[in-house]
């Protein structure tokens, strides 16, 4: 395996950190070897100033490339078993599948992969040393036991100790022998503290509690509740990849690729929102839904949920959650013909019945997103525009399409 002096061989971009350019690019070059992403995520930067910034500072650095079909079938077979694929496009699933095969070609296969959703460990162990690396390992040794004075007496005492092939995870190698190197220059610094005797006055039970230099950002982290696990990490990664969507997220934490935040740190634990139906518990990750997509009533929830580092997804519901069924049962006014004049609308008293939208399949809901799409960016110094406090359109919670009569609809008859 090549000699890694960057914290990231090769770092795969999404188009959510190229266009908010978050880290910048300075960043990016110093942290990894190699940037790479697909040509769909060029051809998605359509605003001319990210363009021209894109190609000016990021473009000589980037390697564009595309995944192969095995690598992207995949991906997607995975994405439809976790529920993803439905909000994933084909650049989305591209990148993902990009950061697989790159992962395979630097790490010798999928061995410290998943191949199925739900799967309680990694594929495999990472493929052996061969003979010729193990027997230079064991004359170099050798020659260290030769060099001192006593190298007879040592080679003859010492015992010989058989040569155990590598079989676990080599990431994990160098975190243990971090985490084990901490723990002996933290029980030696104990050690001479006790043996000082009064020159330190706390005590352990005493110094659980304060914030050190040492778990300053351990303590950071549970206080704002970080997504990011910031335990003991190797020092060199191979394949990560940088991304904002939840989806993609989702399903590359699940095949256990590593994912980075916008810091460049690993990202081992996800919270986020997605939709649940209160009428017959589907879960949807597309959070522009507004009606149910399998039994289709507008009963979503938005539920918080996480996915932790070995890809377990988990919803975390209210424990006394209570549907408001206010304004579910009302009386539609019957459809009235109107007038060439405008004068007659239909609709009930004020017309408050006219085009309401009960299904997600009506003429009415489709005509509304057309609308909305359109609209989506408004201008606040168009003089045509008025804000919903002056115009009376308060019933569009985030200005999102109003289904049904809203909540007071059965006071319209008193």
């Amino acid at each position: 395996m090549d000699q890694i002096s960057k914290p990231v061989h090769t770092l795969v971009l999404d188009s959510g950190a190229i266009i908010r350019n978050e880290p910048p690019v300075s960043s990016l070059i110093g942290q990894s070897e190699s940037i790479v992403t697909v040509p769909a995520v060029i051809s998605e930067i359509r605003d001319a100033p990210t363009r021209l910034r894109v190609e000016t500072t990021l473009l000589p650095f980037l390697t564009i490339r595309r995944p192969s079909p095995a690598s992207v079938k995949f991906v997607t077979d995975f994405a439809r078993k976790t529920g993803d694929l439905a909000v994933l496009s084909k650049p989305d699933i591209e990148i993902i599948a990009l950061t697989y095969e790159i992962e395979c070609e630097r790490n010798g296969g999928d061995w410290r992969l998943r191949r199925v959703p739900g799967q309680k460990r990694v594929n495999g162990a990472p493929p052996a040393r061969s003979t010729e690396v193990l027997g230079n390992e064991i004359m170099e040794q050798d020659k260290l036991h030769s060099s001192g004075p006593d190298a007879h007496v040592a080679a003859s005492s010492a015992p010989t100790q058989p040569v155990v092939e590598l079989s676990e995870d080599l990431e994990k190698v160098r975190i243990d022998d971090d985490a084990q190197a901490n723990a002996d220059e933290d029980a030696a610094k104990v050690d001479s503290a006790h043996n000082s005797g009064a020159s330190q006055p706390a005590t352990d039970s005493d110094s659980e509690g304060w914030i050190t230099p040492s778990n300053l950002k351990k303590r950071q982290a549970e206080d704002a509740g970080s997504s990011i696990s910031l335990s003991s990490e190797p020092k060199s990664m191979q394949v990560g990849v940088l991304t904002t969507d939840f989806a993609m997220q989702n399903v590359i934490l699940q095949i256990n690729l590593n994912l980075l935040s916008s810091s460049l740190t690993r990202v081992k634990h996800l919270k986020t929102f997605v939709l649940r139906c209160h009428a017959c518990f589907q879960v949807t990750k597309d959070m522009t839904k507004q009606f149910c997509p399998r039994c289709g009533q507008p009963s979503l929830t938005r539920v918080s949920c996480s996915t932790n580092a070995n890809g377990e997804f988990k919803l975390h519901l209210k424990k006394n959650m209570q549907w408001n069924t206010r304004g579910d049962r009302y009386s539609i006014p019957k459809p009235v013909h109107g007038s060439a004049n405008g004068r007659i609308s239909g609709g009930g008293k004020g017309g408050w019945g006219h085009d309401l939208i009960l299904t997600e399949d009506q003429k009415e809901y489709e005509r509304a997103s057309k609308v909305e799409r359109k609209q989506k960016e408004r201008s606040f110094m168009d003089e045509d525009y008025l804000p919903s406090i002056l115009t009376g359109d308060r019933g569009r919670a985030g200005g999102r399409i109003k289904v049904g009569a809203g909540k007071n609809v059965n006071s319209r008859k008193r």
